[in-house]
């Protein structure tokens, strides 16, 4: 059986809930609306059954820890998810937020809350530091560190950052994010096809 496509989301409130859906709506692909909660309310086990019966790829899925700076619950379910055999991670959006205690992850790059692509860090507004290299500080992002991911995008407050990422107006800033994770799929697997040929 062929692995089931999936990018990760480190957060999950409400509204992260109703923007990832309208997301997954316009890519063609599924959101797991049962992983959204503060923090996740289901375990890394239960994610995947989900994901499984998902109609479509890719599948959309959500992972809180409700502001702790320790491996909650969130992270937990996500290390499950992204480590099983199962599933391949497309990659992953790393969601800023205050929590200044957090180590962080580096990422390959960030969305400002207008959609640009910035080579520095992003607070939970989606506003640029721009003295500051990009590494996104949040609640349930530094499990990605250990964990190999192909691309990790990080951008601020899923459906929020000013009106700017609404549900309402499309998600623009959420939906890119998505975007640049599938069009970098698409390349690996281009690439790695033309390595076999060649």
């Amino acid at each position: 059986m062929a692995k089931r496509k999936v990018i990760l989301i480190t957060d999950g409130d409400t509204v992260a809930k109703e923007t990832i859906e309208e997301v997954a709506q316009q890519v063609g692909g599924r959101c797991i609306s049962r992983s959204a909660g503060n923090p996740t309310p289901l375990s890394g086990f239960s994610l995947v059954d989900l994901i499984k019966e998902a109609l479509h790829d890719p599948v959309l899925v959500m992972f809180d820890d409700c502001g702790s700076v320790h491996e909650g619950d969130g992270e937990k379910a996500l290390k499950i998810v992204a480590t099983h055999p199962d599933i391949e991670v497309l990659g992953a959006i790393a969601v800023a937020s205050n929590c200044p205690n957090s180590k962080g992850i580096p990422v390959q790059f960030a969305l400002d809350r207008f959609g640009q692509v910035v080579k520095h860090r992003v607070d939970k507004y989606g506003n640029v530091m721009e003295e500051e290299p990009p590494h996104i500080y949040g609640d349930t992002v530094e499990v990605l560190n250990d964990l190999s991911i192909p691309i990790i995008i990080g951008m601020g407050d899923v459906g929020k950052m000013g009106k700017r990422d609404n549900r309402e107006i499309g998600a623009p800033v959420t939906r890119k994010a998505v975007q640049l994770i599938l069009e970098h799929h698409q390349k690996n697997y281009l690439h790695k096809n033309k390595t076999r040929l060649d």
